[in-house]
């Protein structure tokens, strides 16, 4: 079973080596890591280290994390699997975006009230380079499923970025727009609260929807 570990702990060397040594010691698989230094707060200064581990001897591990002296805080908790669930990423012109999330949000809700999981993100973003960094990042967000590309003209760097992404499992929905990503991307809607909705549909597990079937087509 997947479990959560966050850990608060002082910033120095050897921190990392240490944990992941004890959790591969114990049978634990590391299956998800993130650490970063905390700004505010009581903990100013200290590094937040939260790991997603499966199978081993969970219990050992919390025991020998809390021995070390320069551990502040040691916590188990829900993976974010369990409380975020699954990503639907939003990129683009600021207008067309919110449309698109207007979609998205409203969909989301509606299996979540149901017992799903699916959390959705937005960002706008303007320019070339711009948007090709922000489709290239995509690629190393936890839980992401589904990119709405929402936008007048996107091509050149984007469109290679999409093609990028699109090997990584991640799909990509274009709204009707100028430019070459709508040649690349999976699917192409015209209606931006439409391309949320179906965006969330494709996520679910309860949904009927499937990117996979109406690939190529515009809708």
């Amino acid at each position: 079973m997947l479990k959560g570990l966050r850990i608060i702990a002082e910033n120095k060397i050897g921190v990392l080596r240490d944990l992941t040594t004890i959790i591969a010691e114990e049978g634990g698989n590391i299956t998800f890591a993130q650490t970063f230094l905390i700004k505010h707060g009581e903990h100013e200064g200290k590094a937040l280290i939260y790991f997603e581990i499966e199978g081993g001897d969970f219990q050992k591990i919390l025991e020998r994390v809390k021995a070390f002296d320069y551990i502040t805080e040691v916590e188990e908790e829900e993976p974010f699997e369990r409380v975020f669930g699954k990503r639907v990423i939003i990129l683009g012109g600021g207008a067309l975006v919110s449309q698109v999330a207007i979609g998205a949000i409203s969909e989301a809700d509606r299996h979540n009230l149901r017992g799903e999981r699916i959390s959705v993100d937005t960002m706008p973003v303007v320019g070339e380079e711009e948007i090709a960094e922000a489709v290239k990042a995509v690629s190393r967000l936890h839980r992401a499923e589904v990119l709405v590309l929402a936008g007048g003209i996107m091509g050149g760097k984007i469109t290679e970025e999409v093609k990028k992404l699109r090997k990584s499992g991640i799909r990509v929905i274009s709204l009707s727009m100028f430019g070459s990503v709508p040649d690349v991307a999976d699917v192409v809607i015209s209606d931006p609260v439409m391309a949320g909705t179906l965006a969330v549909m494709h996520v679910s597990e309860k949904a009927k929807f499937d990117i996979d079937r109406v690939r190529g087509r515009r809708i």
